[in-house]
């Protein structure tokens, strides 16, 4: 019998002027990354959307967000809820509670932190790790879900930097 718990994860190079800039994004403007990110990109993330009473920013415990996003041609989401937040160590936790990952994983979260270079400060690493159980021995990993999650942060890169 196979473990039904893992992870998967990854880091990631970025010159997004600061470790900072780059975590407002994925805390306080989720919503605005589709426009952030390359057409191609786009065809798998079409959408982000924020939820509760102040649908515009997110960056609270407890701020709802669904990622619409395609694997294998067909749309899909991700809802979830950010479950914790450490500023000062630009870290934050989304939890899934709902949509197309619920089917075949009984719990996932996704691990955002980044860290400045030490001596650049232009310079940082992305740190990603998604967390899972899945609902049988027969789901894969989910590493199709996290090369996305890679393509996004190259592309958001590449616009914090234009």
């Amino acid at each position: 019998m196979a473990n039904k718990f893992g992870k998967v994860e990854t880091h990631i190079d970025i010159k997004a002027g600061g470790a900072e800039r780059f975590y407002d994004v994925f805390l306080n403007r989720p919503h605005h990354i589709p426009n952030m990110i390359t057409s191609q990109t786009r065809a798998k993330l079409p959408s982000v959307d924020l939820h509760g009473d102040d649908h515009q920013s997110g960056g609270e415990v407890g701020t709802l967000v669904s990622w619409n996003y395609i694997q294998d041609g067909k749309a899909k989401v991700a809802k979830e809820i950010i479950e914790a937040i450490d500023k000062e160590n630009n870290l934050v936790t989304w939890k899934v509670i709902g949509g197309d990952l619920r089917e075949h994983y009984k719990s996932f979260k996704f691990i955002l932190q980044i860290t400045s270079q030490s001596g650049d400060q232009a310079s940082s690493v992305v740190h990603w790790i998604l967390e899972y159980e899945k609902v049988n021995d027969n789901v894969p990993d989910p590493h199709a879900l996290l090369q996305l999650v890679i393509d996004i942060n190259k592309d958001i890169d590449a616009h914090l930097n234009t």
